[in-house]
């Protein structure tokens, strides 16, 4: 049984003791918090993104660092799931990359606006979050190519622009989208001319198709059409 005296002392040195771990941990959150919030890379294109996120209300569907909505994808990692131009080319008319499905509005934003958004997207992907978002699970393909599954494919290696918009609806080897059909096989149904075409105006060669057109340039439908012809 302690004595007054010794319970008051008790008292003092746990309480002063506490007191000194809790300033010396508060110091050293504060004294990691510029390299773990990615303070560096915070650009006006990112204070731009930001504001712009805020000024449309982004989070009334959407959630980043876990705060937000639940109605629509959780955004903090979307570079890394995705990529840069898949979201660019999604912002310009997200309709058109799902049709009939997707309920996101069109904002009609601008290139640099879009640009701005990417920036923000991009520094909040690189904020030390200790593991937040988790890794998704499930057989997926990244914007860098990487595969979650075992499955492989044949042919020419990926070029980026495939990496970047095509794996999205797309599946091949077991990895993808599921949005389109599987391109598996892709070379033995159609020829160099046919992809070419579809690459260029989907509607012009099947009108009220469902694939959009992502307005490619020359260099990326030549380097898709030697892919997808190699894939038999």
């Amino acid at each position: 049984m302690l004595s007054k005296s010794q319970a008051r002392l008790f008292f003092l040195i746990f309480t002063v003791g506490f007191s000194l771990v809790f300033l010396l941990l508060t110091v050293d959150t504060i004294r990691k918090v510029p390299k773990q919030t990615n303070a560096d890379n915070i650009s006006e294109a990112v204070v731009r993104g930001k504001r712009i996120w805020e000024h449309n209300y982004c989070m009334g569907c959407h959630t980043i660092f876990g705060e937000g909505a639940y109605y629509a994808p959780e955004l903090t990692k979307v570079i890394e799931r995705r990529g840069k131009e898949w979201i660019k080319v999604f912002l310009k008319d997200p309709q058109a990359m799902f049709p009939g499905e997707r309920k996101m509005t069109n904002y009609h934003f601008s290139d640099g606006e879009i640009d701005d958004l990417i920036a923000f997207f991009d520094w909040s992907g690189k904020v030390d979050l200790n593991g937040f978002p988790p890794e998704p699970d499930g057989s997926l393909v990244t914007a860098s190519g990487k595969k979650t599954s075992g499955f492989t494919t044949v042919g020419l290696e990926q070029p980026d622009i495939y990496k970047a918009l095509c794996v999205a609806c797309h599946s091949l080897g077991g990895s993808g989208g599921s949005v389109g059909p599987a391109l598996d096989g892709v070379g033995d149904r159609f020829d160099t001319d046919y992809f070419a075409k579809w690459l260029k105006n989907p509607q012009a060669v099947i009108p009220g198709t469902a694939m959009p057109n992502l307005n490619l340039s020359d260099s990326d439908i030549e380097s898709l059409v030697a892919f997808l012809a190699s894939q038999k």
